[in-house]
């Protein structure tokens, strides 16, 4: 068995490739650092010996296809968290196999492993009046009344992701008019979003509140001892005030409404009101607009509308009058003939 020690690799992989090579942002560092320690623990416990004596020798073939078989069977998770944490175990074998060719061997046949096929989940989006219920449910007093309402509107207005708002500086607003704000996304990348004047209006009646108006890099949203609100911290903001239309299912599955459920509004109503999917696409920040396609299946409206714009064929429309019957000029012309 091969004892080159693990924690070189290891430190290696996070701090020099995926920090500095890579160029990742600490949320996905993070994510990788969240199942590889899933693996190693698994692997410690395979092994009957501590983590700090483990070495490359103990990273087998075997073990991964155990490991995943724990991760289904006993921590009961669901098929996509399954493969997200198989991505990162191919990312850190294929970065060993390249440092050290002696475990080359093992890298393939892990890199082998293919991801599970799984059917989409659906997707939870809120209708027009259940956005309406919702702010208007919002509460009008107390401290914090005034972030709460400002935060949903933003998220609503630029479906934005909730680490883009837990990021959001004072800097990254720009509230004259046309008033934008600038999003720092996925792979570091930065868009640009419109605001509408009343989201812009808000923003700045926040601001004024709290203090931060001339204060560049202060976070908008802040949290008790002006902390940043972190994304959990949104995430619970979101669920407290949105348990009012959780169980409503007007065009959309039941669930859980979270900061992504308004991602996934903003888009729904985005296409409702007639924006071209690619603008959409950009609004969004997706990558391929593959992701964004998805969408025109979900919009029930849009689906309706297409079938009002439509006949329905005459042997389904009981008495049917042909269009030619309401053209004059035919009519004329075939009474001549």
């Amino acid at each position: 068995m091969m004892t080159t020690p693990l924690g070189p690799h290891l430190h290696a992989f996070f701090v020099d490739y995926l920090a500095t090579q890579k160029g990742l942002r600490t949320t996905s560092i993070r994510s990788y650092r969240d199942a590889l320690r899933l693996l190693l623990a698994f692997v410690a416990k395979d092994a009957g010996r501590a983590l700090t004596r483990l070495t490359l020798g103990d990273l087998t073939f075997d073990r991964v296809l155990a490991f995943l078989k724990y991760l289904e069977q006993d921590r009961d998770n669901a098929i996509e968290t399954r493969n997200q944490r198989l991505a990162a175990v191919h990312s850190f074998f294929a970065y060993v196999a390249s440092r050290v060719p002696e475990m080359l061997d093992v890298g393939q046949r892990v890199a082998a492993i293919p991801t599970k096929r799984a059917a989409p989940p659906p997707t939870r989006y809120l209708e027009r009046d259940e956005i309406k219920t919702l702010f208007a449910q919002l509460p009008t007093r107390g401290r914090r009344a005034l972030r709460d309402r400002v935060l949903l509107l933003t998220l609503y207005n630029t479906g934005a992701r909730v680490q883009e708002i837990a990021d959001l500086r004072v800097e990254h607003l720009d509230l004259q008019r046309p008033a934008r704000v600038h999003l720092h996304g996925k792979g570091g990348k930065w868009r640009t979003c419109p605001l509408w004047d009343d989201t812009a209006r808000e923003i700045e009646r926040l601001l004024a509140h709290e203090g931060n108006a001339d204060l560049p890099q202060t976070p908008v949203f802040i949290a008790h001892g002006r902390r940043p609100l972190t994304r959990f911290g949104i995430y619970k903001l979101v669920r407290r005030h949105a348990r009012i239309v959780e169980t409503k299912n007007a065009g959309s599955p039941p669930g859980r409404v979270t900061p992504h459920v308004f991602r996934h509004t903003t888009a729904v109503h985005l296409l409702e009101a007639g924006v071209e999917v690619n603008v959409i696409r950009g609004w969004l920040g997706h990558s391929n607009l593959t992701t964004t396609n998805r969408y025109a299946e979900i919009t029930v409206r849009s689906k309706e509308a297409a079938v009002h714009a439509c006949e329905a064929p005459a042997e389904f429309s009981g008495a049917y009058k042909p269009i030619w019957r309401d053209d004059p000029a035919l009519l004329a012309w075939l009474a001549s003939l």
